[in-house]
């Protein structure tokens, strides 16, 4: 298609489905862990229960993805994170908030450390972190490092 065409696309669906979107009530956060440090981890746990909260409390819904690759992914292994127990208390109730796994920082722990890695109970795996907080950002999403 060429830019034009494509442009004349998307300010029809925009012209469309533009006031649909701006009365939407949903928001989508993501939140990157990239450092392997309990401060760190924790303030992205605050932010995830904040935003959370706060949208819930005004009957909004909100979708919060949190992204774990490089030293990050420590916060979601079953042997290494000193965040197990609030990650427990996200999958009881905060339904909301998911946690992924670079699948890419996984494989090369695993390498390096000669050894299958095990995650933390409900984490998913995604190819690669940095990616797929692209894809995210580009999909709409608000992307976030504290």
């Amino acid at each position: 298609m060429h830019r034009r065409g494509w442009l004349t696309t998307l300010t029809l669906l925009l012209l469309l489905h533009g006031p649909a979107f701006a009365d939407s009530k949903s928001h989508r956060l993501a939140l990157q862990i990239s450092d392997d440090a309990p401060e760190k981890m924790n303030a992205v746990l605050n932010v995830a229960a904040n935003v959370s909260r706060y949208y819930s409390e005004r009957g909004e819904e909100v979708a919060i993805e949190v992204i774990a690759f490089n030293a990050g992914l420590h916060m979601l292994r079953a042997d290494t994170s000193p965040v197990q127990e609030r990650i427990a208390g996200f999958r009881n109730n905060m339904t909301n908030v998911r946690f992924k796994a670079c699948q890419n920082t996984l494989e090369g722990m695993e390498k390096r450390e000669t050894r299958s890695i095990t995650l933390l109970p409900g984490v998913e795996k995604v190819s690669s972190g940095v990616p797929r907080l692209l894809e995210l950002a580009e999909a709409g999403w608000v992307i976030i490092r504290p």
